[in-house]
């Protein structure tokens, strides 16, 4: 609290970019109680900004007379709108050295050794798998003196458990890794980046009313209370305004929404948000209407700078692909969007270039950031016209829509292909456990 205080009473902002040559952005120093010898060790704190992360507390700790050290990070940034799920396949050494951002809030597992780090029992923490590993190890093995005085079967249980987290650590076989974090803060580094990760899979989802009341969002027995609007042509007619925060600057800002009626395609539901204070800008699309019967799947040729022009409506649910790149980007990733395809091809590019957290400060590599340089470039030249791509966008909800130039007559640069969602895509959707019929029964 006396360091914020100190920033803002000096006029700077809180939170710095982190530069070297910058005497602001080195971390501030505090004295404090070591919790292990009760003598006197170092604190540094330095509040900071991480791309993806926003901002970001980072402390560390160290005691001169024990040896004793501790790190951890806090997020100090605005919880995000859904929580995410990381799930990873740790199939050999090299996956251990993948960097990981754990919230405090989040919740780690094992499935196959039904392990399970609680969350809030932990701090936060920037680290590795290998990390999270030895983290867990040293937890275990705090105790154990004492275990083997008062519970020695315990004792040799939990030793044989610690045993077996060591030969995960050393590779020795693959196994699960769940990161499931409520306030969407935790990370799972993708090495292949901008390329699909094949063995690690996102998946963002609403929070419960538990989860909110978990994260102090509200109470958890607060009731939503909602004025149902039944005329349904008077909200065709009007723009609605609710207030809201801004994503990147957390001020007081306004989000006006409005039913759209797509020409040779269906109704759907625009908002978009401005901000006054730092100039953000965004608009997120929503279907108005019911889950199609049919996922449908769209691929258009580029052959014309002219193509870049074509309005676009994508989805959450849809992904996007480039097969000439190798390119995959999952439902989700960029939100729902009305917008054109140059538009979304400058989103992929700020999303996998500009706003990675691992191109820039000490977690970038020369080759990582090459690749992704060159990642860009190449996005550069398929919205100059310079490079013959395809585009595919595949929808399993069926409510994705790229414009027609020709219509009402067929495209010949585009096809449309309807198909039958898989029992993954609907168990994505929520449809496997939706029951309309009977269900008052």
């Amino acid at each position: 609290m006396s360091v914020i205080a100190e920033e803002n009473v000096r006029g700077g902002s809180v939170f710095k970019e982190i530069n070297a040559d910058d005497e602001d952005s080195q971390p501030t120093e505090i004295e404090s109680l070591c919790m292990n010898c009760y003598q006197n060790g170092m604190t540094r704190i330095l509040l900071t900004k991480i791309p993806f992360f926003k901002e970001v507390i980072v402390s560390s700790f160290t005691c001169p007379n024990c040896s004793w050290s501790n790190t951890e990070i806090q997020s100090a940034g605005r919880i995000q709108d859904q929580g995410i799920t990381y799930t990873l396949n740790v199939k050999s050494k090299q996956d251990m050295n993948r960097e990981v951002v754990k919230a405090d809030s989040a919740t780690t597992r094992i499935p196959e050794l039904d392990f399970e780090i609680p969350p809030y029992t932990q701090k936060g923490s920037l680290s590795t798998i290998e990390g999270l590993l030895d983290r867990a190890v040293a937890g275990l093995e705090q105790d154990q003196p004492l275990r083997n005085e008062t519970a020695p079967e315990v004792a040799v249980k939990i030793s044989e458990f610690i045993d077996k987290l060591k030969k995960l650590k050393e590779g020795e076989s693959g196994f699960t890794l769940v990161i499931d974090d409520p306030s969407g803060n935790s990370f799972v580094e993708n090495p292949f980046a901008p390329q699909k990760d094949e063995a690690l899979s996102v998946c963002n989802y609403t929070r419960t009313p538990q989860q909110d009341a978990q994260l102090g969002i509200k109470a958890e027995d607060e009731e939503e209370e909602e004025k149902p609007i039944n005329d349904i042509d008077s909200m065709r007619n009007e723009v609605l305004t609710f207030n809201t925060n801004c994503p990147e600057c957390n001020a007081p800002a306004s989000t006006n929404m409005k039913l759209v009626q797509i020409p040779h395609f269906k109704e759907v539901i625009i908002m978009a948000t401005n901000c006054d204070d730092c100039g953000h800008r965004t608009n997120e699309v929503k279907s108005g209407g019911a889950t199609e019967e049919l996922g449908t799947k769209i691929t258009l040729h580029l052959t014309d700078v002219s193509d870049m022009s074509r309005d676009l409506l994508k989805s959450e649910t849809c992904s996007i692909l480039i097969p000439e790149l190798e390119f995959e980007l999952g439902m989700a990733a960029v939100g729902g969007k009305f917008t054109t395809l140059e538009g979304l091809l400058k989103d992929i590019k700020d999303l996998i270039v500009s706003k990675n957290p691992f191109t820039c400060g000490d977690s970038s590599t020369s080759d990582r950031t090459e690749k992704l340089k060159l990642f860009g470039q190449k996005i550069d030249k398929i919205m100059a016209g310079d490079m013959d791509v395809h585009v595919v966008l595949d929808d399993p909800a069926g409510n994705s829509y790229l414009q027609n130039v020709y219509a009402p007559d067929p495209d010949p640069e585009m096809t449309t292909e309807k198909y039958t969602r898989t029992f993954e895509q609907n168990e994505d959707l929520g449809l496997n456990d939706m029951k309309t019929e009977g269900y008052q029964q």
